[in-house]
């Protein structure tokens, strides 16, 4: 299909503080919009961003039927690139199964996600530690009350220039885990990116924060005991020579991230489980000696180290409440191949 382009008149680009940007709160000129209706996809459009109408009957905002992605583009000295899109627009695809939403033909939608960005490539920011987050989602667009998967949807991409996910940047963050409250249960959407995983952890987050933690460390829903994911991102112990993370089994996210850093790791020659793990298991490591750290893996933060983890009034520190030494190995290594800074040994960039 060939994809239709209609320009922004006046760019918005002059009103953005590139010095200081937070993440999610400005969005470039132009985003791309595709519908889906009678069983096919339409050809898609690049459009200006801006508001689009709704009714009030709109199927998705009763009833959740969303997905999205988020990727990122980079300007290093070889120009822009984009990371592991693919893999992205691939999970798209398998959270879109899961929720009744048609599949969308990855090759084209990379095409024209490429063309986006393109045309915006002067949103790209240019500092180290910044660059243009990518949101692609699609939403039931039928306009019918009643529990039923729409028959109609609407694809859109939209592009943010953002900087540090966390306020704190690449400095440890403090998690505790969230008591009675459960994030995704087997059989459940815990492994499919779709608002409702996210709407269902906002209360324990907010309860978190005025505690003074970033985030909360989630536990399985079935005997509360097993480590999951935090928040916004995987988790990973280092106990011993083994790093340690939850095997995927449909109640975690498969992250992309945490895909690389498996990967990175065991090119490193490192020993890498994914195997079930208790948050009893890293207390008695942690008191055994054996914790020597552990992190974060997510598209927003790459790599979040983990200061402190509090959990049924007790709490450890994690390698003193500082960056761990393979925490920076990670972010250095996969943020300097994302800048270009290193060789491209694995085939995750793609320049545009």
């Amino acid at each position: 299909m060939k994809i239709k382009v209609v320009k922004a008149k006046r760019s918005r680009i002059g009103t953005v503080d590139f010095d200081n940007l937070g993440f999610g709160d400005y969005f470039s000129d132009h985003m791309l919009s595709m519908e889906y209706a009678k069983g096919t996809w339409s050809p898609p459009v690049i459009m200006p961003y801006g508001k689009f109408p709704v009714y009030p009957s709109l199927c998705s905002l009763h009833y959740a039927q969303i997905i999205f992605e988020g990727m990122k583009a980079f300007r290093g000295a070889g120009g822009i690139v984009l990371f592991r899109p693919r893999k992205y627009l691939e999970r798209l695809n398998r959270s879109a199964a899961r929720l009744c939403i048609p599949q969308v033909d990855i090759d084209e939608l990379l095409d024209w996600l490429v063309q986006l960005v393109k045309l915006d490539q002067k949103w790209v920011p240019k500092k180290e530690g910044t660059s243009l987050y990518i949101r692609p989602f699609i939403f039931g667009s039928g306009n019918f009350l009643g529990v039923r998967s729409s028959d109609t949807f609407r694809l859109l991409i939209i592009t943010s220039p953002v900087g540090a996910f966390y306020k704190v940047g690449f400095n440890p963050v403090k998690l505790c885990t969230p008591g009675g409250y459960i994030r995704a249960a087997v059989g459940g959407l815990g492994a499919a990116k779709t608002p409702a995983n996210y709407a269902a952890s906002l209360l324990p987050a907010e309860e978190a924060k005025k505690k003074g933690f970033q985030q909360v460390l989630w536990l399985d829903a079935k005997e509360n005991r097993y480590i999951e994911e935090s928040g916004a991102m995987n988790v990973m112990f280092v106990i011993g020579d083994e790093i340690v993370t939850a095997p995927l089994g449909g109640t975690i996210l498969p992250g992309v991230t945490r895909e690389t850093v498996i990967e990175l790791a065991r090119s490193w020659g490192l020993k890498v489980s994914e195997r079930p793990y208790t948050i009893d298991e890293v207390i008695a490591a942690s008191k055994a000696g054996m914790l020597k750290e552990a992190f974060g893996t997510g598209t927003a933060a790459v790599i979040s180290p983990i200061g402190e983890i509090a959990h049924n009034g007790a709490s450890i520190t994690l390698n003193g409440g500082k960056t761990g030494p393979l925490s920076q190995r990670l972010f250095d290594e996969i943020t300097a191949i994302q800048y270009g800074k290193k060789p491209d040994r694995f085939g995750w960039v793609m320049k545009l």
